[in-house]
């Protein structure tokens, strides 16, 4: 009877610590980069609108300055419906079979149209490793207009209504609506995340043909691959995140004009960027929290942020203040020497010498973007992100 006794006490203790693992494992699949598939009835705190069910209304603004409702679609025999996002690779890995799949069809009478689902004020700056823009209204207008998109591109990221009504589970998620927009296929575009592979499987095609063929979906719900999304009562990461960052330790060591040659062969395996800056220099100081922005975006990646400063070696407390106020974790040098001609030769003999001045050096000492006076944030960081040793995708 003891043994009895023992045995269902461990069977119990065992049951509780496979729970409170199972609710830890799936906290953590809230966290932006973490790809997951997941059954299409279901995406956390916002149901997924079920098979067979009516499309929910909805009345949005476009980047092409027009709002479209569902009525704006009212003679297409197909509607799809994507929710996708500027920021998230895999979403990034789809536009263009996106665009692809709409001009193929926009002959067959299928409309497409794509939401974009997330509060932009949500997204934390680590999470936008893979990407040079937000999911701000703004911010897709540019998207759209870089990439051609030619189909509607909505922004529901004021209230997420529309969202919360249909559900996407992750970006991109597609929803395939009939003739009478009763929901027939709610999954994946296909089954291939990296868009130099050849997918298996077109699982939205295959819908869309065998509605057009008057038949029943084949395989009306698949798994969903990609990063989550960001609803908005989920903002106050930002604000966990702000406070650990402000925890991270701030230093500024010497630098010669050796170390400085050194630093620019990048023996390292990573991009490199180098801000030289002063705190007399106006344009340094306004355009120097841009940096910080980048650094926190894409240090997790094989990227690393530098900066040096050109004020007088007498002046380094004033600089570290600077920095400390900056909150600027990353590595901080101030140059040694008495000569800035030097500085600037050690830097890069092609630079003129006037502040700020800006590089971008791949690993073995390429330089691949160079900058005398204030950058442009949007181009800088186009420029990291399309470089090879970071990239877009997974």
């Amino acid at each position: 009877m003891l043994s009895q006794l023992r045995t269902r006490k461990y069977l119990k203790m065992k049951v509780c610590l496979l729970i409170v693992f199972s609710m830890i494992l799936f906290s953590a699949t809230g966290k932006e980069n973490l790809k997951y598939g997941s059954d299409t009835e279901f995406s956390g705190d916002h149901p997924s609108l079920p098979i067979g069910s009516p499309a929910p209304p909805f009345s949005l603004p476009a980047t092409d300055g027009k709002i479209y409702s569902l009525a704006s679609f009212n003679k297409s025999d197909v509607l799809v419906i994507v929710f996708t996002c500027n920021h998230c690779p895999t979403a990034q890995a789809y536009e263009n079979r996106i665009i692809q799949l709409t001009k193929d069809y926009a002959v067959k009478n299928v409309s497409v149209v794509a939401i974009m689902p997330n509060d932009p004020t949500s997204i934390n700056l680590d999470e936008l490793g893979y990407t040079d823009m937000g999911d701000s209204f703004d911010e897709m207008k540019r998207r759209a207009e870089e990439k051609k998109f030619n189909f509607p591109y909505l922004y529901d990221g004021k209230d997420e209504k529309v969202a919360q009504a249909y559900g996407p589970i992750a970006t991109p998620h597609v929803f395939i609506f009939d003739k009478k927009r009763i929901l027939r296929y709610s999954g994946r575009i296909d089954d291939m995340e990296k868009p130099t592979k050849t997918p298996t499987s077109l699982d939205t095609r295959n819908a869309i043909d065998e509605l057009l063929a008057g038949k029943p979906v084949t395989v009306p719900t698949t798994k969903v691959f990609g990063c989550s999304i960001k609803w908005s009562e989920k903002s106050n990461w930002i604000d966990k995140a702000k406070e650990e960052w402000a925890k991270e330790p701030v230093s500024l060591d010497t630098i010669s004009e050796a170390g400085i040659r050194n630093l620019l062969q990048n023996h390292s395996d990573k991009l490199l960027l180098v801000n030289v800056w002063a705190t007399w220099c106006g344009p340094c100081v306004s355009e120097f929290p841009e940096f910080i922005t980048m650094n926190r975006m894409y240090r997790k990646r094989d990227f690393e942020f530098v900066s040096i400063s050109a004020d007088e070696l007498a002046k380094q407390n004033k600089a570290l203040q600077f920095l400390q106020k900056q909150e600027a974790s990353s590595r901080n040098y101030i140059f040694s020497g008495d000569n800035k001609y030097r500085l600037i030769d050690a830097i890069d003999p092609k630079w003129p010498g006037a502040l700020p001045y800006t590089l971008l050096v791949e690993p073995g000492g390429k330089i691949a973007f160079a900058k005398e006076g204030a950058v442009d944030p949007a181009e800088l960081k186009k420029a990291i992100v399309e470089n090879s040793y970071i990239g877009r995708y997974y």
